[in-house]
Parts: C-alpha cells; structure tokens; sequence
C-alpha cells in the first residue's frame, strides 16, 4: 500500500483512534506489540495481522524534522512521551490496527549507520499532544475522511 492510498491523519483522528481501540483489550493477534514506549517490532511478528489505516507524514516529506517534544523532561524511550505528530519520530510513522481486536499502534523505521530497526509503539489517546501541531504551521483539520 502506498502513501496516497491511506489518509493523513491529525492529532483528532489519532485520539479517536486510540480510543476505540482500547476499548477492547488485546487479543492474542496483537497481545505481544502492546507496548507503552517505542520497541522494536519482534522479528517473528507477522505484520499480515494488522492493517495500514493512517500515516503522519506530512506530503511524503522525506526531511521532516528531527526535532523532538518533550516539555515534561521526557524522551523518546519514555512510556508516558508525548504522542506529537509534527515532531519525530511520530511525523515518520504509520498507523496501524489490529485487524482481529481494533487496537492501534505506531509504527516507523529507524535508519541506523548500519541497521535499520522497525520500532512499534501503542496508540495512547491520553498521549497525543496536538498543541505541537499548530506551531510547526502544519494544517490540522477537523479530522481526516475516517
């Protein structure tokens, strides 16, 4: 699936998101991505189970900041880091779910000096910061066409 065929999501959409997906808890399709803070998606994970459903990147921006959000001293490995989509790595990440139970994840690549590692993370709506959507004047619409 390409980037044109998903749509870009806003800091709304990945709230409503999140929530429907923890209402129900994960099941043993997803059970072993449940993770609060960025890890490394497991080798032996079939990606098969889950569905491509959003991105964050804004028009295939292939320099997108390397900046990060933490205004309560947190940082990338953090549990409680802030969910900001215009700040990285959320504004290299897809979205995700479940195709058995609806949970959401996070997922992006980070590109080492000699590796490339797929990191996953959990949706936490209570997480997603969109006050950081609005300075980088990116557009933040009522919602996407979920």
């Amino acid at each position: 699936m390409n980037s044109s065929s998903v749509p870009l999501l806003t800091p709304r959409d990945l709230v409503e998101i999140g929530r429907r997906g923890a209402a129900a808890p994960a099941c043993t399709n997803c059970g072993e991505l449940v993770c609060p803070g960025w890890e490394s998606t497991p080798s032996s994970f079939d990606r098969a189970r889950l569905q491509r459903i959003g991105m964050l990147r804004q028009g295939g921006d292939e320099e997108a900041t390397l900046r990060e959000h933490h205004p309560r001293g947190t940082h990338i490995w953090s549990p409680d880091a802030p969910i900001a989509p215009a700040f990285f790595p959320y504004n290299r990440c897809d979205v995700w779910q479940c195709g058995r139970c609806g949970r959401a994840f996070l997922l992006y690549t980070e590109y080492g000096g000699y590796y490339e590692d797929e990191r996953i993370r959990a949706l936490d709506s209570d997480l997603v910061d969109d006050d950081a959507w609005r300075p980088l004047g990116l557009r933040s619409p009522a919602s996407s066409t979920l």
